[in-house]
């Protein structure tokens, strides 16, 4: 079984950073410059990236609000976007994702790969001995001597689906049907099921959010400031009390003078922006250091070998 959202790793992969012990490591990372830097703020976010961020227990609200351009249901019958001027939309994507939130709070989202297996026949007769051991080293393989064919099995770990009950409750074959469905989505396109009977199934969901690249991340954010801000949307009926429900999903101050009490300002042709504090939640602050952390894994490599190479300075 694997573990809820909220708590516990699960068994999506994450890294792993290691070394040798020294006096004095360094932690080198690749910056991504030119062209490339530019197709990576360009390029949206990835189904894998998303899992992430979840598994660092962030309010799903916050993470979903900042990089999800549109909620789309199944087989795209309506379609839900997070922009403000599209006040209909809008107001369903937030409730949506407040919904979501309410699961979380709960202990009872999951977001997990699916894991299934494939089964395939061959004919006895076509498996020489030296496709048999090719075949073994990938594939269970059982033969039936009554038939005269062999019976293949393979453990496929498959996409990643947010739902509210755990995956593994459901049969091999519905597990293939959803990752089937998945597979059709593109690689930015993140699967949501919500079904009746478990945590938050009151508002039932299927369908699928589209996530956005880092420049429209930073669009949105420009234009809530004031072209197109953000409004208080109120949850749905049928979700319960949810602990924060803020107007924007990052509260950015404009003005002409140095603001006070902010942690961190930047002018900007004449005028200074500041991340707005929240004295009664850490709200905002976190929205900040999820976007620095978006950041960082859209701009920058690990070395090819997938560790961090560690100097020792003496």
């Amino acid at each position: 079984m694997t573990p809820a959202l909220a708590g516990n790793s699960g068994s999506t992969l994450v890294p792993i950073f290691g070394g040798s012990v020294s006096e004095n490591p360094t932690i080198s990372i690749v910056p991504i410059e030119g062209e490339q830097f530019t197709q990576r703020l360009l390029t949206p976010l990835s189904e894998d990236k998303l899992t992430l961020l979840l598994r660092q227990n962030i309010d799903i609200d916050i993470l979903l609000r900042l990089v999800t351009l549109e909620f789309r249901t199944q087989n795209d019958v309506a379609v839900y976007h997070n922009r403000p001027r599209n006040e209909q939309d809008y107001a369903a994507f937030r409730r949506i994702v407040l919904h979501l939130s309410s699961i979380q709070d709960r202990d009872q989202l999951f977001a997990e790969p699916l894991v299934f297996e494939r089964h395939w026949t061959l004919p006895a007769a076509s498996v020489t001995g030296e496709s048999f051991h090719t075949l073994e080293k990938e594939y269970a393989m059982t033969l039936d001597a009554q038939q005269s064919v062999y019976h293949l099995s393979k453990q496929v770990i498959g996409r990643t689906i947010l739902t509210n009950y755990d995956p593994f409750l459901l049969t091999n074959a519905q597990r293939m049907q959803m990752n089937d469905e998945a597979e059709r989505n593109a690689p930015n396109d993140f699967l949501v099921d919500i079904r009746p009977g478990y945590p938050g199934g009151e508002y039932p969901l299927h369908g699928k959010f589209r996530l956005r690249s880092f420049s429209n991340i930073m669009y949105f954010i420009g234009r809530s400031i004031a072209n197109e801000p953000e409004r208080d949307v109120p949850k749905d009926p049928r979700t319960p009390a949810v602990a924060e429900n803020p107007v924007s999903v990052i509260a950015i101050s404009e003005s002409d003078s140095p603001p006070k009490g902010a942690d961190v300002s930047v002018n900007y042709r004449g005028k200074y922006y500041a991340v707005s504090p929240s004295p009664q939640s850490s709200w905002n602050q976190t929205a900040f250091r999820v976007l620095s952390q978006i950041y960082q894994m859209t701009t920058t490599d690990l070395p090819k070998s997938g560790i961090p190479s560690i100097t020792i300075a003496k």
